[in-house]
């Protein structure tokens, strides 16, 4: 049982929805994205998505690809971002923490010292979007061997032929991305997403999370509504983006992680 699975299964035994936020890591700064990092769990998030800033982030729209380059301009490396983890660890042990970026960083610093190092930095769990199933010797299977959940994404063109193949190894959760295309791009229809959500639901009994086109926590309510779940990202990055000071960001976080518990 890592943090993530202890996580949904609380949250199972206590009737509620989780509420995912991503943020970037370093964004506006590596001070501030730290401080911002370490209110979440306060402001109702139940798991942290931590971007990991690359040059290349061809699944992200432009809120995200620009606290990326911000993140990136301020010196942010992977060591940094899994400083940002060990800040967190510091006084907060149970909220898990899921990477999310891309696979040349984990490559480059090599796939054994990088699990070993995210290990020690209290990382639950990866999102690396651009390694299908078919590579999933390259990273998935160590990683879970190594005690990390490998989540997947699932998506409105993953049909019935290809669902089996992403979801073979994926543990921890589902990632349904609620609409085709980028992050920050349309707003999620419950009523669209409803049936997908079932389809996989028959497939799986992991807990299924939507995420993209959650913007409001009217949506985030109805979203989680039909899920286990939702996860937002762009709408608290355009607020890191707008130079709100953190409790002004931490409260809009509070608002959305209110109306995803209310579902």
């Amino acid at each position: 049982m890592t943090r993530i699975d202890d996580t949904f299964a609380r949250l199972k035994s206590e009737g509620r929805k989780a509420f995912v936020a991503y943020v970037m890591a370093g964004d506006p700064d590596f001070e501030t994205s730290k401080e911002i990092v370490r209110g979440l769990p306060g402001a109702g998030v139940d798991i942290i998505e931590l971007g990991q800033p690359f040059t290349d982030p061809m699944a992200d729209g432009a809120t995200i690809q620009l606290a990326g380059q911000r993140a990136l301009a301020q010196g942010m490396t992977l060591d940094r971002t899994l400083d940002i983890a060990r800040d967190l660890r510091k006084t907060d042990t149970t909220t898990p923490i899921v990477l999310m970026g891309y696979y040349n960083p984990i490559h480059s610093r090599g796939v054994a010292k990088f699990l070993e190092q995210a290990n020690e930095a209290g990382i639950d769990g990866l999102i690396v979007v651009d390694l299908p199933p078919e590579e999933d010797a390259e990273l998935c299977i160590p990683a879970q061997q190594a005690g990390l959940n490998f989540i997947r994404l699932a998506t409105p063109t993953t049909d019935d032929a290809r669902l089996p193949k992403v979801l073979q190894n994926t543990t921890g959760f589902v990632y349904y991305v609620s609409i085709t295309g980028i992050t920050g791009a349309a707003e999620a229809q419950a009523d669209a997403v409803a049936p997908e959500v079932a389809r996989i639901k028959s497939k799986t009994d992991l807990p299924i999370i939507v995420g993209f086109g959650v913007k409001t926590p009217e949506t985030a309510k109805n979203i989680a509504g039909i899920a286990d779940g939702t996860v937002v990202g762009s709408a608290i990055v355009s607020q890191i983006a707008e130079g709100k000071p953190v409790p002004e960001i931490l409260a809009f976080v509070k608002a959305l992680a209110d109306g995803a518990h209310s579902a």
